[in-house]
């Protein structure tokens, strides 16, 4: 199991958002915020049952307070704020760049945080353990209703299967969009390709 940075200073918007006070830019009603602060407990529970530092859990349950901080905004607006790269990613997936572009000016530096909220939605290969915790937590968070009994199960394998845990929920989203016809972003085939690399069958079996 990866294990944090225990040496790094957490910045005071990150200490802020550990304790669930959003920044005074956040966009995001009171039913959102109830799900920002399901996923952070989730982390924070998966946090310490990994026997993570205090100041690491701090880091994940900030990742659940942040991630979604733009998630109500006008995408149109937020577009031209996030970097040239992600600006073609579809209008509900901009709150996590934006997010985490307007942390990154404010002098975030912590770079695997600011990763995990900017590809919550899409995932990417350079997601490190947090920010694979926090992909998961958002899709399994008690009060999506979809599905409750799979979520259920998956939940009940965290965070020790973490990462089989996050390979059956990328292989199930990809398996959605492609029977929708949507194409799918290059970050996320590249999540799943390094997802997939880790779990190659041995030859011959």
């Amino acid at each position: 199991m990866i294990y944090e940075d225990q040496a790094m200073h957490l910045h005071e918007r990150v200490v802020d958002a550990a304790d669930g006070r959003l920044p005074e830019w956040a966009e995001a009603g009171p039913t959102r915020r109830a799900h920002m602060d399901r996923v952070a407990t989730l982390l924070d529970g998966w946090g310490r049952a990994l026997g993570l530092p205090a100041q690491d859990r701090a880091r994940w349950r900030a990742a659940g307070w942040l991630h979604d901080a733009l998630r109500e905004a006008d995408p149109e607006l937020l577009r031209p704020r996030v970097p040239d790269d992600m600006r073609a990613l579809p209008g509900a997936a901009l709150h996590g760049p934006a997010a985490a572009a307007r942390l990154r000016a404010e002098g975030v530096e912590d770079e695997p945080l600011l990763d995990a909220i900017a590809y919550h939605t899409v995932g990417h290969p350079s997601l490190d353990t947090l920010g694979r915790a926090l992909y998961v937590a958002d899709f399994l968070e008690p009060g999506r209703t979809l599905l409750p009994e799979w979520r259920e199960e998956l939940r009940g394998r965290m965070p020790m299967e973490l990462e089989d845990v996050t390979r059956e929920i990328l292989g199930a989203r990809v398996c959605h969009l492609v029977d929708r016809g949507v194409r799918l972003q290059p970050s996320t085939v590249a999540f799943w390709n390094a997802l997939a690399c880790t779990h190659a069958p041995r030859a011959g079996v």
